[in-house]
């Protein structure tokens, strides 16, 4: 018998961060932030964030920078908020993915226009 559990925690977590990041974090550093997925492991000790950060990169840096002096906070709140035997040890990870699908869209546009030609 499998178990849904992890998957509704993550998408609990995904929700509660995505706010506490947007409203509650007043880090100068962070800038615009989205909270893509939550992977979490069965036995819910473990949470890995993948985020997208927008803007060059130098932001990026200082954005993913002041979300990882944020964690010890961050995973306070979520105990406050979720109602576990464990919180979950969180940690960030870039994703990528929004910025290659950008790129890979208007690599597609520009062979289009160029086969249009």
């Amino acid at each position: 018998m499998s178990s849904n559990r992890p998957e509704r925690v993550a998408q609990f977590l995904k929700e509660e961060l995505s706010q506490i990041i947007r409203e509650e974090l007043k880090d100068p550093r962070i800038g615009f932030v989205t909270v893509t997925r939550v992977n979490i492991t069965a036995d819910l000790r473990y949470a890995r964030i993948y985020v997208s950060i927008m803007g060059e990169e130098k932001e990026k840096k200082e954005t993913f920078k002041g979300l990882e002096s944020a964690r010890g906070f961050v995973r306070r709140l979520i105990a406050e908020r979720i109602r576990l035997r464990y919180t979950p040890d969180i940690k960030f990870k870039i994703d990528d993915s929004i910025e290659y699908s950008i790129r890979i869209s208007k690599v597609i546009d520009e062979a289009k226009r160029k086969a249009g030609d």
